[in-house]
């Protein structure tokens, strides 16, 4: 049996852990390192991309100051999700607002030492990141689409740090950026829906607030017919082996999200269609493993 001081302990630390998204952090880490192996670096040995340190310092960089914009988003929101979420609500207050405000700045600082590992240009890079995620969570969070296109841009920038380190530039890395930003942008969008009654009682003015359910679900068919141009490119003009099975089980998950989307009429219906939408997403980081099965194989050596 635990005593009650550790017990305490491990809850505070669930509930730091909560507040980080320690679950994203994971699959973003995983992400940069699949996308690096097989994507942005595809002629280096497994071991060279792995062991390097630059690599290492953009990657720990981008996650803590991913984990900062966690603590600052959840201290912004505070009162909004005890609304739209209040079990973990309930279970992010077990750290105090000074002790989150504390760790955000301990992890930001972290970042840009690691980023000063590489160049004082990622030191640059990952210190706007960092003001562009406080910017976001303080003013433009309340803005219709800037606040939901500067969340997905915000989403999707520590893949280009990576892309920048290899300075690889071919069509394939955007096509895949478009099809991740537009997803991205989708979730958002779903999320604003399906938090509503906090955002319309905290006054935050999200498109469907603004101009109700019908038109944020126009939108979103529009961005998913979107969403088809770049599977169908990444299919049929570019090589990425295996992956194309990924891809087509994305499309009837996208349509069978719309389908969804039009039937939906509350909260739970939006939770799902928000999973159906992370699923697409994780699913994609593993199925980068499918561009060529054997890969990882050949380069150990």
């Amino acid at each position: 049996m635990l005593s009650r001081r550790k017990r305490l302990i491990l809850l505070k630390f669930l509930s730091l852990f909560s507040v980080i998204r320690g679950y994203n952090l994971l699959v973003i880490i995983v992400a940069q390192y699949l996308a690096s192996i097989y994507i942005l670096a595809p002629d280096w040995r497994l071991r060279d991309v792995i062991l390097d340190g630059n690599l290492f310092s953009i990657v720990a960089a981008s996650a803590l100051a991913i984990a900062g914009g966690y603590i600052i988003n959840n201290f912004y929101d505070a009162e909004k999700d005890l609304i739209n979420r209040p079990k973990k609500t309930m279970l992010d207050r077990l750290v105090s607002q000074n002790t989150k405000l504390s760790t955000y700045f301990v992890l930001n600082f972290l970042s840009v030492v690691f980023a000063s590992y590489v160049s004082f240009r990622a030191v640059v890079f990952f210190s706007s990141y960092i003001f562009g995620i406080w910017f976001y969570s303080h003013k433009l969070k309340r803005i219709p689409f800037i606040g939901n296109l500067t969340s997905a841009l915000l989403a999707i920038t520590p893949f280009f740090a990576v892309f920048i380190y290899y300075k690889n530039f071919e069509t394939v890395i955007f096509v895949h950026a478009t099809f991740l930003f537009l997803l991205i942008s989708m979730r958002e969008l779903i999320k604003d829906l399906e938090n509503i009654k906090g955002d319309l009682t905290h006054n935050y003015r999200t498109i469907p607030i603004l101009y109700g359910e019908r038109v944020s679900k126009i939108v979103l068919s529009c961005l998913t017919l979107l969403a088809l141009i770049p599977v169908y490119l990444l299919i049929d003009r570019f090589q990425i082996g295996h992956m194309y099975f990924y891809f087509y089980i994305s499309v009837i998950l996208l349509l069978l999200f719309v389908f969804l989307l039009w039937r939906s009429k509350g909260k739970k219906h939006y939770l799902l269609l928000h999973n159906i939408l992370k699923l697409i997403i994780v699913s994609g980081v593993f199925g980068i493993l499918l561009i060529d099965i054997d890969l990882v194989l050949n380069r150990i050596l």
